[in-house]
């Protein structure tokens, strides 16, 4: 069967196998960390400062890992990001007496390293897999990429939980430092050298976009991103196991289940977004799911403000907003990847992931100082002003791709 496939599926197989065997192991370090450590008595903030170095170093690797990946190909990128998570999971494979602050944000910076450095090599890979004129193909596979890796994600947190629960916090780590490192030794084998090699060696200030359609965008991704983790990262599953009772076991199942559902409709963002009918998305479809996006957050805010049935208005309004969000995920996972240049794509990727991942940072701070200081219903207000602003950004594609001719 495997050998009637063309060169590029099988490659895209590989890199679809890579993303989602380390995606695992990053859903459920996360909810190991919070669930952990919530158990252990840190306040929200302090759980969140965890993630911190995960996050500030997200936001330096993805600048300097897409000159990286135009330099020295992107299956050296990808691989390098497995090896540093199988090390970071090694360094959490202490007693939990041993389990230190700077030990665990140590770790947490190496995984943070490693997973955007994945992530920015799965991403860019895309752009070379498909003919430039195959735009609808190319929101599909994308789509598929991002849809499959978020569900594996919530399968992840699902995972995390399950593992603490069983072999405590050392024996989690443990046994996926083990099944990362098979994934790692198969993927040196298997994957495609100097994928993604640009032919004329970038200068370390290419890092830094110069393209305005990549820039607007990635205004719009730091604060998409920011909006979600401001309540979703700390804020939310603290909630739940303290205000709502539910235990540890219940609030990892509950995201698990919401990441996956999220997942799922990434996935199948192409058909919702009219594909099928030969409609390639672009600034007007961006601005459109995002403004619709925006009044979520606010809803759910109102309806706990006005002290309705909070755990109704709250696991509908994640529904609702799980949809609405993937989709404009999904959307701009497309267009980044249809506006980045070919040669040298990781660049222009790695700079937009840069600005996710400083959304996430953003975001991840926020949701712990927010909701103790603040609570609930005030990280909602603060993500809906935060998809407002993401909204906005995206105004300007509208004007510059009628301009260039890039709606399709």
């Amino acid at each position: 069967m495997t050998g009637s496939l063309s060169k590029e599926v099988k490659q895209y197989f590989v890199i679809t196998g890579n993303y989602w065997a380390f995606t695992l192991t990053d859903g459920a370090l996360r909810m190991l960390v919070v669930l952990h450590f919530h158990e252990l008595g840190y306040s929200p903030l302090e759980i969140a400062m965890l993630f911190l170095f995960y996050e500030f170093f997200g936001v330096i690797t993805n600048l300097v890992g897409g000159w990286l990946g135009a330099r020295l190909g992107l299956n050296r990128t990808m691989n390098i990001g497995l090896a540093l998570q199988i090390i970071a999971l090694a360094l959490l494979m202490v007693p939990s007496s041993m389990l230190s602050i700077p030990l665990v944000m140590g770790a947490q910076a190496l995984s943070g390293i490693a997973k955007d450095l994945n992530k920015m090599s799965a991403k860019s890979s895309i752009k070379l897999l498909v003919p430039a004129e195959a735009q609808g193909a190319l929101f599909k596979w994308v789509a598929i990429l991002t849809g499959s890796k978020n569900t594996l994600k919530g399968v992840g947190f699902f995972l995390g939980a399950a593992l603490l629960s069983f072999w405590g916090f050392s024996g989690a780590v443990g046994s996926m430092a083990v099944a990362l490192a098979v994934v790692w030794m198969l993927s040196l084998v298997l994957l495609k050298q100097d994928m993604g090699k640009a032919k004329n060696k970038p200068k370390f200030t290419d890092i830094f976009s110069k393209s305005a359609s990549v820039n607007y965008l990635s205004a719009a991704r730091l604060f998409l991103f920011g909006a979600r983790d401001v309540w979703f990262v700390v804020a939310l599953p603290v909630f739940m196991a303290s205000s709502l009772g539910w235990s540890h076991w219940s609030v990892g199942s509950f995201l698990a289940a919401w990441i996956i559902g999220y997942g799922f409709v990434q996935s199948v963002a192409p058909l919702i977004t009219g594909v099928r009918r030969g409609h390639v998305p672009g600034g007007k479809s961006a601005f459109a799911w995002a403004a619709l996006l925006a009044t979520i957050p606010a809803l759910i805010a109102l309806g706990l403000v006005k002290e309705l049935e909070t755990l109704y208005i709250l696991l509908g309004g994640l529904g609702i907003f799980g949809v609405i969000f993937a989709i404009n995920s999904s959307l701009h996972s497309y267009l980044i990847v249809s506006f980045a240049k070919e040669d040298g794509v990781s660049l222009d990727v790695g700079f937009y992931y840069m600005a996710n991942a400083m959304g996430r940072l953003i975001g991840t701070v926020l949701s712990g100082w927010v909701y103790q200081a603040y609570g609930l219903v005030a990280c909602l207000g603060i993500s809906a002003s935060f998809v407002v602003v993401a909204a906005v950004m995206t105004l300007p594609l509208i004007k510059m791709q009628k301009s260039a001719k890039l709606e399709l």
